[in-house]
């Protein structure tokens, strides 16, 4: 009889502290066959995911026992969390506890994209080729950076972003004027007013209908035709095609996108970044690294003992 139910990956010291209390099967093979995930859930008490295995109403009709969800990052997306609630079903994020990684991850980008492509010289160098007139970049000090969004992620790059020289400039709707934030990032009123003298700009809000494609072509506009941008938030709040054209259009400077509108992309999906300079694509591994996937892990699974011990334990 399964208690805990973990489809993605997790760290295993983790997965071991809750199999020391209850039947735990963990399959990270899971997330990508549905149908036998649905038929181990008739027991289970607790679901772990990642993001990509989406908690929907056929997930809840199938535990009918259900009374915990650990997600393993922060984003509920891929959560019916309204569905949750009516079912008393604790949405358990571990908010906080990659945040690190995503910010280093953030500002690793913002470094490298800054020195358009020199790091991605090896290739012509080991061709016998030594091409420096066409690898010099921009120095990161002394540009400014647009954080749409600030968070405890986005405060993280500020910290790190401002030890390097870097003027940081934020818009973000629901942080009060009185926030401490803004003694250390200049506040903008608009989208606009955030882009628009923008030498980069990160991207730290979740997906949601107002923020779904919010930056758009015509947002993608506003920015200088050097300017790079960050997106470890949600794939949809950035119109991608958008980005792309603009890419080889020569009106954006460069991107590095972790997330995606469909996770993982399909080939068409994919097809619409060919030819695009200066760009990182990387799979949703922002936040993963050793230190956090760690933390995390010990996170959801403290988080979920504690739910499951007060329902009651097995």
């Amino acid at each position: 009889m399964t208690d805990v139910l973990i489809t993605e990956f997790m760290d295993s010291a983790a997965v071991a502290t809750l199999s020391e209390r209850y039947d735990v099967r963990y399959d990270p093979h899971l997330v990508g066959d549905r149908a036998a995930m649905l038929g181990l859930l008739s027991t289970a008490r607790a679901l772990i995911v990642r993001n990509r295995t989406r908690v929907d109403l056929e997930v809840l009709d199938a535990a009918p026992n259900l009374v915990a969800v650990g997600r393993l990052g922060v984003g509920l997306d891929n959560i019916d969390v309204t569905a949750c609630e009516g079912r008393s079903v604790a949405v358990l994020p571990a908010t906080g506890a990659n945040a690190v990684s995503v910010a280093e991850y953030v500002v690793t980008a913002l470094l490298v994209l800054r020195r358009q492509g020199v790091f991605q010289a090896t290739p012509f160098l080991l061709a016998g080729e030594w091409p420096r007139q066409d690898l010099v970049g921009h120095e990161l000090a002394g540009s400014r950076l647009a954080l749409f969004g600030l968070g405890a992620i986005a405060r993280l790059v500020v910290e790190r972003v401002r030890a390097l020289d870097v003027e940081v400039v934020g818009f973000d709707p629901f942080i009060p004027e009185d926030d401490a934030i803004w003694e250390q990032v200049q506040r903008a009123d608009s989208l606009p007013a955030l882009l628009g003298s923008a030498d980069a700009v990160s991207l730290h809000v979740p997906l949601t209908p107002e923020t779904h494609h919010l930056l758009d072509g015509d947002a993608l506009a506003l920015l200088p035709p050097h300017a790079i941008v960050v997106d470890t938030a949600r794939g949809g709040v950035l119109d991608e095609a958008a980005l792309c054209e603009a890419l080889r259009a020569g009106r954006l400077g460069g991107a590095a996108l972790d997330v995606f509108e469909t996770e993982p992309p399909d080939a068409d999906a994919l097809a619409r970044f060919a030819g695009a300079p200066n760009l990182i694509l990387t799979p949703h591994v922002a936040g993963v690294t050793v230190e956090s996937n760690q933390a995390v892990s010990a996170l959801v699974a403290t988080r979920v003992r504690e739910v499951l011990d007060q329902d009651g334990s097995s």
